[in-house]
């Protein structure tokens, strides 16, 4: 057995016996990648080794993004932008049967595409209504469900953090630009599927419905929002046509949020200290599970590890069909213990040189890809946003796995769109060129 295989043995052994333990998973990623190294280094070319690696891993300009995107999501969720935004949705589709489930999906993907963070959303929205949902008779789980669920579509819909983060991991072989168009037609679509299953369950339980409002305060409700929504527009239309770059969209971004919350004296200068550090803190965290998975990343080209495993894969597996589907049931068991952050810096280096070698495009597959990472959100151990979600609802996790399997149905079916109709990611690229 060559040391290679030894060596991957210890690292999953370790990395999954630390995860078990509930170590956090900067850490667990960390010292797993530090033991495996000591196999085949000595202790002190390994621990510099592996040093070096993760500082590297965060000399990046396009990262750079990251924090002012968080912060930016921050900025907003002070700000008063996603009250205006349920209310603009609650004045757009309430007068339907269920009419708040739909005004918590839309709303989802309206800040979540402003934020660019599924948890700002989870929390955000769904502690607006979740007093408002159990007032007017909703059962709990299931309102705390598709809270969950629908707060993964602002993943999917630029500006998206981990769209960033999969630019960087393909090493120049999907362009930001490319991604963030990419998002768009999944993300609709995703946010059209949970609107579908919500009709079905809300004729189905007779769920109550609001009065219709009439159009002059559906408009003023919109002019309220419009702004909050033109942010995308500018941020994202910006990048896209080359304007400025990713990372200086996201200063924009923050900018563009700062003068928003004073327009609409939501935020005075007092609050910004407090929102400045629950960001940083934020960014700590992103930032050290990004070194600790580019040191990791590195450590599997060292070991050869992707060609091993792509050598493997197209020798056993004739159809891309098949090949795409074990891939997909791979991502989606990952999901289940892993954040999306490191999961997409470790196995985007594995598992893109197979896809492209059956012909996939390296974009079409980084939407597959945080499509089926977004599903680990939702699903224990891990869920992050399980249990944001069910927090913020103020029901037990148990209680909403039941009515939480049918979105997770729903993801599942529009991932497979997805994988195998490429044209629903690359339609938007291809119309522009990217």
């Amino acid at each position: 057995m060559s040391i290679a295989v030894i060596g991957v043995i210890t690292l999953f052994v370790i990395l999954f016996a630390l995860l078990l333990l509930k170590v956090p998973v900067s850490y667990s990623v960390g010292i797993a990648t530090t033991v495996t190294l000591l196999i085949s280094l000595p202790w002190l070319p390994a621990v510099t080794t592996i040093m070096q690696q993760m500082t590297t891993g965060i000399d990046s300009f396009a990262l750079l993004a990251i924090p002012f995107f968080i912060l930016a999501g921050d900025i907003m969720n002070s700000g008063g932008i996603a009250n205006r935004l349920v209310n603009f949705s609650k004045s757009l589709v309430g007068s339907f049967p269920g009419g708040l489930l739909y005004v918590n999906i839309i709303s989802a993907m309206f800040f979540g595409a402003v934020s660019g963070s599924a948890a700002a959303s989870a929390s955000a929205i769904g502690g607006i209504l979740a007093k408002r949902m159990e007032k007017e008779n909703y059962p709990k789980p299931f309102s705390a469900s598709l809270n969950i669920t629908s707060s993964t579509v602002g993943l999917i819909i630029p500006p998206s953090n981990v769209l960033i983060v999969f630019a960087l991991a393909s090493a120049g072989a999907a362009s930001v630009e490319a991604l963030f168009l990419a998002g768009y037609l999944p993300g609709i679509l995703l946010g059209l599927a949970f609107i579908t299953w919500a009709a079905i369950v809300a004729v189905k339980r007779k769920f109550p419905k609001e009065e219709r409002v009439p159009f002059k305060q559906l408009w003023n409700d919109f002019r309220r929002a419009v702004l909050s929504i033109l942010m995308i527009i500018v941020v994202v239309g910006g990048i896209v046509f080359g304007v400025f770059t990713a990372t200086e969209g996201a200063v924009i971004a923050v900018v563009y949020a700062l003068v928003l919350s004073f327009v609409y004296q939501e935020i005075k200068v007092k609050d910004l200290g407090a929102v400045i550090v629950k960001s940083s803190k934020t960014v700590a965290v992103v930032m050290f599970l990004i070194s600790t998975s580019m040191a990791l990343s590195w450590l599997f080209a060292y070991n050869e590890i992707p060609q091993m495993i792509s050598g493997f894969m197209l020798s056993n597996f004739d159809s891309p069909i098949f090949m795409l589907l074990a891939i997909n049931i791979t991502l989606l068991i990952v999901g289940t213990f892993m954040d999306m952050t490191p999961a997409v810096l470790i196995f985007t280096p594995i598992f893109l040189p197979i896809v492209t070698q059956i012909g996939m495009d390296p974009v079409h597959f980084g939407i597959v890809m945080v499509l089926n990472l977004c599903i680990g959100l939702c699903t224990p151990p891990v869920g992050t946003l399980l249990f944001i979600g069910s927090g913020v609802a103020g029901v037990e996790v148990s209680k909403v796995i039941k009515p939480l399997l049918p979105f997770l149905a729903v993801m599942v079916f529009v991932l497979l769109l997805v994988t195998f109709i490429p044209g629903i990611s690359m339609f938007l690229p291809n119309l522009f060129g990217k």
